[in-house]
């Protein structure tokens, strides 16, 4: 049996490894010689990291991030100091399990949207999932609704996600 024949009826079986994943798994199985035992660990393995991937892509995607700069390019001085150990902590996500809001307040150019960005990103990273929108989309998209029923299920883009972010530009 070919690579690609066995590819596909792993497919089949639900196993979402790519056709290149499969190739090198199996380079590697022969010539590390690993037992059936080892082979399918190293497989289910593969299989929970591709599925996690997936998911995360999946997840990032309806989150709506965009482009941002990231944590470590922030400038913590400029141009107000700002409380780093409390920002630290909010990146421990705590207050999503809690249910609780977390508002960024302060004066243009200090931030706050990038932040929140990050705090999206890493709430991604840890599992969870995300939406970002400015307020004036999320309530033009709301009001655009014609009907109730699209109204209500549209909403639920904006109430089922485990992190909520709105940004006021």
């Amino acid at each position: 049996m070919s690579d690609n024949d066995l590819g596909e009826r792993l497919r089949r079986l639900g196993l979402r490894v790519d056709h290149a994943q499969l190739a090198a798994f199996l380079t590697h199985v022969h010539k590390s010689h690993l037992s059936p035992t080892e082979t399918l660990e190293q497989l289910a393995d593969l299989e929970e990291r591709s599925r996690v991937a997936v998911n995360l892509a999946r997840r990032t995607r309806f989150a709506c991030l965009g482009s941002f700069k990231t944590l470590d390019r922030f400038d913590w001085d400029h141009p107000e100091k700002i409380d780093r150990p409390l920002i630290e902590r909010l990146f421990e996500l705590e207050y999503i399990d809690r249910g609780e809001n977390v508002l960024l307040k302060g004066g243009s150019g200090l931030g706050k949207t990038m932040l929140a960005l990050n705090f999206g990103q890493a709430a991604l990273a840890a599992g969870f999932t995300v939406r970002f929108s400015t307020l004036a989309a999320a309530l033009a998209d709301l009001l655009a609704q014609e009907s109730l029923p699209a109204f209500e299920r549209r909403i639920r883009r904006y109430t089922s996600p485990d992190l909520l972010i709105l940004d006021s530009c």
